[in-house]
């Protein structure tokens, strides 16, 4: 009998058989999907979630709702955390290693030699895994831009989601805001309805032209549907009626057009006030503004010090991160210090993500995430960080960077602090993977 290889060991082969890490086109996968027997036209209608915020949260909070209305989900999202198989959940469970492995090689072995991208070639065995499994829907998540991800390979999707457009991913996307949005757009299809998260004008417009050229009906925020917190309540208005609910369980005030994005996509597919009730307040997403209550990071921390952690990495994340520690700050008085960890890769924009935190934290410290071949240097992202007008240091480790940044905590008396790691879903993998 041959022995098992693990998936790790294939996932590192699959790495080797394109030059870029990043190409987009249809082709590849199409060429494979095809040689497969076209898994993706076997699926369980689907849930086609673009954009350049939120899609996580978003996804997260309609498989809530569907699943507390007793459906069976997949979900495919990307990238991950701490492993791989994060990305594909078979019927709400996270697949299982021999599975991914064996999926996985059976992709490698009919692809042969061909060049494919590492995304495509996973991407053709997540579509293998969830044809072969019974499911009621699939959420499935964009990788980057829309048009020519490989994603776009499903012809008519049930419903698609389009959450906030902002720049990022240039060099991919195109360098404005309506390009970029040109390409989230490409996910609409004739007939197929579309839930648009609040928007930009130069991007909304964009959705709105090609809604019109390809026939799909659209659901926009501010004009179908709203949401908004009020009173320590969500309130979300559509056609249909209101709906009063408790406020996300995923914090920030940007959860509430996620929230809303995800609770107009759960009225389109035609469910009730209690799967809405529960997709905001049973929704679980690592490394979104996520407090770490346990693990050897948190216990080496000093008494009153708390460990946030967020994978957010461009302004618009910057922008939500301040807003969520000003709504922070209003409930505290004194105000809780704040300090920063931050590391970055280097095909962002480092002082755009940096430059709406400061004046809202204290001692920032840089770190160069380990492992991480596109990681800016710390020193060259202290100078970024000094440049969006923070006081920062590079620090050689994790760990050097958190006693940096609480080096003046008194840790005596427990008095209260935050320490806010951020700025890579990279990092943030690496920092729950060693938090346990």
């Amino acid at each position: 009998m041959r022995d098992t290889v693990p998936s790790d060991a294939i996932l590192e082969r699959l790495l080797s058989l394109h030059p870029k890490v990043i190409d987009l086109t249809l082709d590849r996968v199409e060429r494979l999907l095809a040689r497969l027997g076209h898994p993706e036209r076997a699926v369980p209608p689907v849930v086609h979630v673009a954009g350049t915020n939120g899609k996580g949260s978003t996804i997260a909070m309609i498989r809530a709702g569907l699943e507390a209305a007793g459906e069976r989900v997949h979900v495919y999202t990307s990238p991950h955390l701490a492993r791989f198989h994060e990305r594909i959940r078979v019927a709400g469970r996270l697949i299982e290693e021999p599975a991914l492995a064996a999926l996985l090689e059976e992709c490698e072995q009919v692809n042969g030699a061909e060049p494919i991208t590492f995304f495509e070639i996973t991407t053709a065995a997540a579509f293998l895994a969830f044809a072969r499994a019974p499911a009621d829907r699939l959420l499935l998540e964009v990788g980057l831009g829309g048009r020519l991800d490989a994603t776009n390979v499903i012809a008519r999707p049930a419903l698609t989601v389009i959450t906030p457009v902002s720049i990022d991913h240039q060099q991919y996307l195109g360098e404005t805001l309506a390009e970029i949005a040109g390409e989230k757009a490409g996910i609409l299809k004739p007939g197929v309805p579309c839930v648009v998260g609040p928007q930009p004008d130069a991007a909304r417009a964009v959705i709105e032209a090609r809604a019109a050229a390809v026939g799909a009906p659209l659901s926009i925020h501010g004009q179908d549907w709203m949401a908004r917190a009020e009173r320590g309540r969500l309130v979300f208005e559509d056609g249909a009626g209101l709906l009063d609910l408790d406020l996300p369980n995923l914090p920030g005030p940007h959860q509430i057009d996620n929230a809303g994005a995800a609770l107009a996509a759960l009225r389109q597919l035609g469910h009730d006030e209690a799967a809405c009730a529960a997709a905001v307040s049973r929704a679980e997403w690592p490394a979104r503004m996520q407090r770490l209550k346990s693990g050897p990071l948190v216990a080496r921390l000093p008494a009153g010090v708390e460990l946030w952690l967020d994978g957010g990495h461009n302004a618009s994340a910057g922008e939500a991160i301040a807003a969520v520690l000003d709504a922070m700050a209003a409930k505290g008085s004194p105000p809780v210090p704040v300090h920063l960890v931050v590391g970055m890769i280097d095909t962002k924009a480092a002082e755009d993500f940096l430059r709406p935190l400061a004046g809202r934290v204290g001692r920032v410290a840089t770190v160069t995430i380990p492992a991480t071949p596109a990681a800016i240097p710390a020193g060259r992202l202290a100078e970024r960080a000094r440049s969006a007008g923070h006081d920062a240091i590079a620090a050689e480790s994790l760990h050097a960077a958190l006693d940096h940044v609480l080096a003046a905590h008194d840790g005596t008396t427990g008095a209260p602090a935050r320490v806010l790691i951020c700025g890579s879903l990279y990092l943030a993998g690496q920092v729950l993977t060693e938090n346990g």
